[in-house]
């Protein structure tokens, strides 16, 4: 089983997003300097003995023309989608659209689906928590939810397979639901001779939301009781397995990990 991260750009943004007050202030610091950084966007290519699968399919490529809504993209701006677009990206490790046989959408936020298009009116499954996608059109369709998903992204001609609590999608690959972030958030635990590997995703941003139990911001998180169980979910299939835990956007385990797996 062959893993391959792809790179789909960066995001910048407030780190006070990701992590929950970094910068405050204080009596003897009314106006401390905000810190801006940068976030990666990947997907994972699993290359299993019985099919290719995508997880997620990152962010539209015309998302800084206009394709995102103005207020998103000012707190979340991703400059140069377009140069990291699907093809592109699965070019760099040798692979094409084509070669994709199941995507797995982890959830449906505006930076996670957006590539979805490349697989509308295809028979390609697309695999999703019920939770997520009922979700994803309240949100989109009504006032209630959030503001994170466009149902131009999902709203399509797509072969839904939802999924139901956890399951297994193929040998040695097994889609975990971890609610918190979205309430329908799907990580993965997937078995490899060697190491194992537990998609976190946006259960943890970054490292220290999980290695420190840094809080993510409030704006990021649905529910903040079920992130907690999460958390712990995974600490303790971390612990049992010693799997590598891959995180959201943290940029350093991005760069350090890119090409490894």
């Amino acid at each position: 089983m062959e893993l391959h991260l792809l790179d789909r750009g960066r995001i910048h943004a407030d780190l006070n997003f990701a992590l929950d007050a970094e910068v405050a202030a204080v009596h003897s610091n009314r106006s401390p300097e905000l810190q801006y950084s940068e976030y990666a966007v990947w997907n994972l290519l699993v290359d299993h003995p019985e099919a290719t699968v995508l997880w997620d399919t990152g962010v539209h490529p015309e998302a800084a023309d206009g394709y995102w809504p103005r207020p998103l993209f000012e707190a979340f701006a991703h400059h140069s989608p377009g140069d990291h677009d699907l093809t592109t990206a699965l070019d760099e490790v040798g692979y094409t659209v084509d070669d994709i046989d199941i995507v797995v959408q982890s959830h449906l936020h505006l930076d996670h689906a957006g590539g979805l298009h490349n697989f509308a009116g295809t028979d390609v499954p697309v695999y999703v928590h019920r939770r997520e996608l009922e979700h994803a059109y309240l949100s989109a369709k009504s006032p209630a939810g959030d503001d994170a998903y466009l149902a131009a992204d999902f709203d399509r001609n797509i072969d839904w397979r939802v999924v139901e609590g956890e399951r297994q999608l193929l040998p040695g690959f097994e889609l975990l639901h971890v609610p918190g972030h979205t309430p329908g958030l799907l990580g993965a635990h997937i078995r490899r001779e060697g190491e194992d590997l537990l998609v976190a995703g946006d259960v943890a941003f970054l490292a220290e939301n999980y290695e420190q139990g840094r809080d993510m911001g409030a704006s990021l998180v649905h529910d903040s009781r079920a992130q907690a169980e999460s958390l712990r979910k995974l600490r303790d299939r971390e612990r049992r397995t010693g799997a590598t835990v891959l995180y959201g956007h943290d940029i350093d385990q991005f760069e350090r990990l890119r090409g490894s797996l």
